[in-house]
């Protein structure tokens, strides 16, 4: 494991930061970023989905040297899964063996639930990494029933998780705790105060643009201007599920595969579904509207910039 990097000193060095693994991070998200890192605080970046929240955990796992320990959550997720569980199965084996030699019961029973039969998930993974502290990503925490988020709390407060069997485990050094939710529900307040909060927004063209030219570098830069200018223009239709910053670079890479050198509408109704992931949102665009946002997007472009 490579030694933690430089933790960044300033707002700007955590732009750089961010910037040098190619995350275009804005002033707001950057200033979030420094200042749970400064202050070993729980980050809780909320957004629609395929706005880059994900990614911020995973940059900085790399750019601080750290190992990425990611929890998915869904629905049903409990402690076993999450922390920790023991391990049974070992636990069964070593009793049939220590009986055969005639161990007193009591003697047995009391080395069954020590660090050697603890099986460590993610949580529990995350508090034990201390050189370097780990990034612990807790990927779409709307997507846990809310007696997880209540689980959450002592490790977000203390960075603790208490073992009945076994004790407290305390991390040494708090590990970069980064949370994410799509909004599906809303997160208790319980969770958000121990968290600082910050919400991830769709990017400006400008930033958008900065984005598809590291992700997509191949692309012409005319076809990567079409692309961020069709794609905001798809942002201001009442669409069940705009695309996000995921589905542009997603779509860029795409079009680079075809071999296409600029948008027409051939094109944008053969590949609409890398936008796109509803049919009604596409039943919608397909045709029509997709030429008239393509009109929009070319005429824009013969006015003159002024910048």
């Amino acid at each position: 494991m490579t030694r933690q990097a430089r933790k960044p000193v300033s707002i700007e060095d955590t732009r750089s930061l961010l910037l040098a693994h190619d995350y275009v991070a804005d002033r707001p998200l950057s200033i979030a970023v420094f200042l749970a890192l400064a202050l070993e605080r729980p980050l809780l970046l909320e957004g629609e989905p395929g706005t880059g929240k994900t990614e911020v955990a995973k940059v900085l796992a790399r750019a601080l040297g750290a190992e990425l320990i990611r929890l998915q959550c869904y629905e049903g997720l409990d402690a076993s899964l999450a922390a920790y569980e023991w391990n049974y199965a070992r636990q069964m084996l070593e009793i049939r063996l220590r009986e055969t030699a005639h161990e007193p019961r009591e003697q047995i029973d009391s080395s069954l639930f020590s660090e050697r039969f603890l099986i460590a998930r993610p949580l529990l993974r995350a508090l034990q990494a201390h050189d370097p502290p780990a990034v612990l990503l807790i990927d779409e925490i709307d997507r846990a029933d809310e007696p997880f988020e209540a689980y959450l709390l002592e490790i977000l407060a203390d960075f603790q998780i208490t073992i009945p069997e076994l004790g407290t485990v305390v991390a040494q050094r708090p590990p970069v705790v980064i949370i994410t939710s799509n909004r599906t529900r809303e997160i208790h307040d319980a969770v958000k105060r121990r968290c600082i909060y910050h919400w991830v927004d769709y990017p400006d063209a400008e930033r958008e643009l900065d984005i598809l030219r590291r992700r997509v570098p191949q692309a012409r830069e005319a076809l990567s201007r079409q692309v961020v200018a069709f794609v905001q223009q798809l942002r201001t239709l009442d669409l069940y599920k705009l695309p996000g910053l995921s589905e542009t670079i997603e779509w860029g890479r795409a079009l680079i595969a075809l071999d296409a050198q600029s948008l027409d509408p051939q094109v944008l109704d053969d590949t609409l579904g890398l936008l796109l992931k509803y049919q009604d949102d596409i039943g919608r665009v397909r045709g029509t509207q997709a030429r008239s946002l393509l009109d929009t997007v070319r005429a824009a472009a013969e006015t003159p910039r002024s910048c």
